[in-house]
């Protein structure tokens, strides 16, 4: 037990330095450092995304390589993205940092857009193809093929730091959010949830990313929209409320909120912390997973596949963080001292009596499922780098294990250890970003140029 103790203390103590100030201006940095060398396209070129992203939902000619469909590579990264931190992270950062905490987590979600562009641009130039002719690709690759091979240790660094944080973030603490929740609204104990779930990934994880990607491209678009609806439906309700709310969003983000009701109050930096931690939690632009998932697509053209990668961070959080924000400030459930999903889930149940805690109970469920799924393929992928193809299926095994033990354990420990992870993640490759930008902002200009000569479509 006192090591345990001991262990939480130190993984406090470097929590605190790796998501300190530092992380928060490299990752703000990095994007705006991408955003201005890509002269704004990634946010004049939203519409551009959204059509790639539509003529990507089928596959492209033979001549195209790839193991999904360009759609599914977006939908299977949505699929880890889009989770627990859009119902409880929201939810979080405003306990925490009051309603100008949403307006940071939109801040860090618009150079976001540039930071996962530049990702998706990176994995697809610099993949690989394995020993079974799948695609591989993320920064590990891009680190150890656009890179001097002194720099092949931080792909390594990413690689390991990936491949553990995945059985927390992405394994464990989804696992024990859904089975919390099924309990706490239905009284499903939570071994059963447990099991449950880790049947049903068990019958999706064998099949592969393909299946992943099959499923997750029906899934995602069907849940998004449901849990989108419904908030609407809220704000509809509450159209009145509305103004007053941006209003809150944009006075509390420059200035201090004192306390009211159940909320304790909050400083501005307490506002720019927590909107920007909970929005890089949720949207993951800078961990370096995402592209991962975008290395599989099909395509030959890495600059396509950027512009729709980018779309990703907008749906993740400036429309899905957005409803459930905006819900829990018109609602007034921000006041009421609770935090996390519960607080959520006050919200809508407010809102929508009768019919709103379902809302959070089922989209959290369902949102946390998927993101076993995606994340499933990031570890694999960083285990693959590291070990080789034949521990794939070993790989597979553990993460099905870890589902159940997830459900019925106590994770705050665990909590920590993967945030920290995440920060671990992201350093190397930032760093790589950085180093890598003028390859990207060539690709662009190279690109858009013969697209505008019409060489390209």
């Amino acid at each position: 037990m006192d090591i345990l103790v001991t262990l939480t203390e130190w993984t406090k103590a470097l929590n605190g330095i790796v998501w300190g100030p530092a992380m928060l201006v490299l990752i703000l940095g990095t994007g705006l450092f991408l955003m201005f060398g890509l002269r704004f396209m990634p946010i004049l070129k939203l519409g551009y995304g959204g059509k790639m992203l539509w003529h990507g939902r089928e596959s492209g000619p033979k001549s195209e390589q790839g193991d999904i469909s360009a759609f599914n590579a977006l939908m299977t990264s949505l699929s880890a993205t889009i989770g627990t931190g859009n119902i409880a992270g929201v939810a979080t950062a405003i306990f925490l940092g009051g309603p100008g905490a949403l307006f940071w987590m939109w801040m860090t979600a618009l150079v976001g857009i540039a930071t996962k562009y530049a990702e998706a641009v990176l994995a697809v130039h610099y993949r690989e193809t394995d020993a079974n002719g799948n695609k591989s690709g993320g920064p590990m690759y891009y680190i150890k093929n656009g890179l001097r091979s002194s720099f092949a240790w931080l792909g390594t660094t990413f690689a390991i730091f990936g491949a553990m944080a995945g059985f927390g973030i992405g394994n464990t603490i989804q696992a024990n959010s859904v089975a919390d929740a099924l309990n706490s609204k239905f009284d499903i104990p939570y071994e059963w949830t447990g099991i449950t779930i880790a049947v049903l990934v068990a019958l999706v994880l064998l099949g592969g990313i393909k299946r992943i990607a099959h499923v997750a491209g029906k899934l995602v678009p069907f849940m998004a929209v449901s849990y989108v609806l419904a908030a609407t439906v809220i704000l509809l309700i509450h159209a009145e409320q509305v103004p007053a709310a941006f209003d809150l969003i944009f006075t509390y983000a420059f200035t201090p909120i004192a306390a009211t009701g159940g909320f304790t109050g909050a400083a501005v930096w307490a506002a720019i912390r927590f909107g920007v931690a909970r929005g890089i939690f949720s949207n993951e632009a800078g961990l370096g997973s995402a592209p991962i998932a975008h290395a599989s697509a099909m395509t030959n053209n890495p600059v396509r596949q950027g512009t729709i990668a980018m779309m990703g961070t907008f749906i993740d959080t400036i429309i899905i963080c957005s409803m459930t924000g905006l819900v829990i400030i018109v609602s007034g459930a921000w006041t009421s001292g609770e935090t996390g999903a519960t607080l959520s889930s006050l919200a809508f149940e407010s809102a929508m009596p009768g019919i709103g805690s379902y809302v959070v109970t089922l989209g959290l469920s369902v949102f946390a499922f998927t993101t076993i799924l995606g994340w499933s393929i990031y570890s694999e992928k960083c285990v693959t780098y590291l070990l080789g193809i034949k521990a794939v299926i070993p790989f597979r095994v553990l993460w099905i294990l870890a589902i159940p033990v997830g459900a019925v354990s106590d994770l705050e420990f665990i909590w920590l250890v993967a945030d920290t992870l995440n920060a671990l993640m992201a350093l190397p490759n930032l760093v790589a970003l950085l180093l890598l930008s003028p390859v990207v902002f060539g690709l662009t200009t190279s690109y858009f140029k013969n697209t505008k000569n019409g060489l390209v479509s």
